[in-house]
């Protein structure tokens, strides 16, 4: 049967007959039915659960690579001959509840070890040949919405997706983080110790006191990650997933800042494990300093002027002062040059550039027009270059309703048909480029 597509937003219509695994059930996704049983149904305690057309298993991860985080007195480089004595002090600019956020990172046991999820068609039996790796936004706690967007790849594509936590999110955070009157009371502390600060929340307290009193957590959580996806990509490649084939082929669907660790993952490209990945992104792309992310769901207004700061303004004079930091970023790791490639426009452009230009037939991003946090001209100012020379493919789409990075999809009973008709106008773009 051959399947016609017809994207409303583009009055442009395209056969998807030619793509074997596209379109396997239902083409169409009831996003508020998907999004409220998928809620309700999955959690990390169960090791399988079937919830419809997909399949989704629960396994364990511990992380080899909390050595890189601050905590530990002594570090050492595991590639190079390199150690430094960096012992831990809390700045404590507020007197948090229980000290519950002041904990060392590297002791942090719900970042060391964790559950991932893994979909795929339900009744598959062979181990997976075609993985997407999902990767999600900065400062979230919960996987409830990419549940459906999972699921959407899945259907249409025929492949087994991956939702792998960033470090210090999703389930790799203590849970007193998501404890909300204790956040509560965090949230108010930092308030009247910081009286101008604008969008303290709940919701952000953790990632802003945290961020607010040591900005270099960005960028070690951050390699952290970066070396824990490798680490498990080398475990199935050694043949020990129970649901994926050592040849497995992997993509990545990245949304926000997963975007950005994806960027440097498929540019470092460790061993060539990269060549012929797709990188597919979502509200995401820039580098960092065209990120607008002060939200009560992202960052206080405090914790971002200090980040940037620090990671944009300064850098230069932090790198003198931290040889652990000028290690990293300034030379002898090729992933932490890409990182501060894609920290600053202004700073190692050409060689950002070169790389976009090599792997432009392999990346594709989707901003939305009422994106504030990550506007899409500030993904095209990045993707395609200073001189808009990059031939890679960006499109920017709008809904008819009102909406925000943090959710692009509200699960909201009124807006049920225009959400709908939005989530599968993105999915339709996303799995035809996962596929092609």
């Amino acid at each position: 049967m051959a399947y016609i597509f017809y994207n409303i937003r583009t009055n442009f219509a395209y056969s998807l007959a030619s793509y074997p695994f596209l379109l396997t059930v239902n083409s169409f996704t009831m996003y508020i039915d998907d999004h409220n049983l998928l809620k309700e149904k999955l959690n990390f305690d169960d090791d399988y659960i079937a919830v419809g057309s997909i399949a989704v298993r629960s396994y364990t991860f511990r992380s080899k690579n909390a050595y890189i985080l601050p905590g530990a007195d002594t570090y050492s480089c595991t590639e190079h001959d390199f150690s430094t004595e960096e012992p831990y002090h809390s700045a404590n600019h507020v007197d948090m509840v229980s000290g519950i956020l002041d904990v060392p990172d590297a002791l942090i046991q719900d970042n060391i070890i964790f559950r991932y999820h893994v979909f795929s068609p339900v009744g598959q039996t062979e181990k997976a040949k075609e993985v997407v790796m999902l990767l999600h936004g900065l400062n979230e706690k919960d996987w409830d919405k990419y549940y459906t967007w999972a699921k959407a790849i899945v259907d249409r594509t025929g492949k087994t997706v991956v939702l792998f936590p960033l470090g210090f999110h999703m389930n790799r955070t203590p849970k007193g983080w998501s404890d909300s009157r204790l956040m509560y009371q965090a949230s108010s502390q930092r308030r009247e110790v910081l009286p101008n600060v604008i969008a303290s929340s709940l919701s952000n307290v953790a990632i802003s006191k945290r961020l607010h009193e040591k900005p270099q957590r960005f960028v070690w959580s951050g390699l952290q990650t970066y070396y824990d996806i490798l680490d498990f990509i080398e475990d199935f490649k050694a043949g020990n997933h129970p649901m994926i084939t050592p040849d497995a082929h992997y993509d990545f669907f990245a949304y926000s800042i997963g975007a950005f660790l994806s960027q440097i993952l498929v540019i470092s490209n460790y061993k060539g494990y990269f060549d012929n990945s797709k990188l597919c992104m979502f509200c995401g792309g820039p580098v960092f300093n065209r990120f607008s992310p002060v939200t009560k769901f992202i960052l206080d207004s405090e914790a971002n002027v200090v980040l940037y700061s620090f990671l944009v303004e300064h850098l230069e004079s932090h790198l003198k002062k931290d040889a652990r930091l000028n290690h990293y970023l300034n030379g002898d790791h090729i992933e932490g040059v890409v990182f501060r490639a894609m920290l600053d426009y202004k700073v190692s452009s050409e060689l950002r550039e070169n790389a976009f230009r090599k792997l432009s037939s392999q990346i594709m991003a989707i901003g939305l027009k009422q994106d504030t946090v990550i506007p899409p001209y500030e993904i095209i100012n990045t993707l395609q270059g200073k001189y808009r020379d990059i031939p890679i493919k960006v499109d920017m789409l709008d809904f008819s309703y009102k909406y925000k990075h943090e959710d692009p999809f509200p699960a909201i009973e009124k807006l049920r048909k225009e959400t709908d008709e939005a989530f599968n106008s993105v999915f339709e773009f996303i799995c035809k480029f996962l596929v092609a």
